[in-house]
């Protein structure tokens, strides 16, 4: 069986150039991927992950991943912190939608609350570790989507409800 041949093109009703099957037709969209995580805390710590991958493999993070097909954010959020922290938590309410047009992500980020402060590094972890505000590593934080999670969850610190926060200014690219 023959390999399909795409053309890039602007498809009927469109307005942008996308791939298209040069047989059939067939649109192949490409859409940006989503990224779900949260802060976590337990009593005045937050649970940081230091990276056993790549990218940025040794740094620091909340846990956080790609949805998976068929999964709800809520459970790929809880998903992702048990990879990677054995971390049980409970969702306490949406905290930020980050857009990263230059990776193609979205990242959709919550504020949860640990079950028990008991956690451990998962296959994706090197290390995890709850952190009283002032020991962050700021300088080793994996990605500017952390900083900017991290300063949202201080800024609702003690709101039982609290704006859900974007980009900071100047910052999509």
């Amino acid at each position: 069986m023959a390999r399909p041949s795409f053309s890039q093109k602007v498809p009927e009703g469109d307005s942008r150039p996308r791939r298209v099957c040069d047989a059939c037709g067939f649109v192949d969209y490409v859409n940006p991927r989503i990224v779900v995580g949260a802060v976590c805390a337990w009593d005045a710590r937050v649970l940081l992950c230091r990276r056993a991958i790549e990218p940025r493999r040794g740094f620091w993070t909340i846990p956080a991943g790609f949805l998976e097909e068929a999964e709800s954010v809520e459970a790929g959020v809880q998903r992702e912190a048990w990879e990677e922290a054995r971390a049980d938590i409970e969702l306490e309410g949406l905290l930020g939608v980050y857009s990263v047009p230059r990776i193609s992500q979205v990242q959709i980020m919550f504020r949860a609350r640990l079950r028990s402060p008991e956690v451990s590094a998962g296959e994706e972890s090197l290390e995890v570790r709850l952190f009283e505000w002032g020991e962050i590593p700021w300088d080793d934080l994996s990605f500017p989507s952390v900083h900017w999670a991290l300063r949202d969850f201080d800024a609702a610190r003690g709101q039982a409800v609290f704006p859900t926060r974007s980009n900071p200014p100047g910052t999509l690219g």
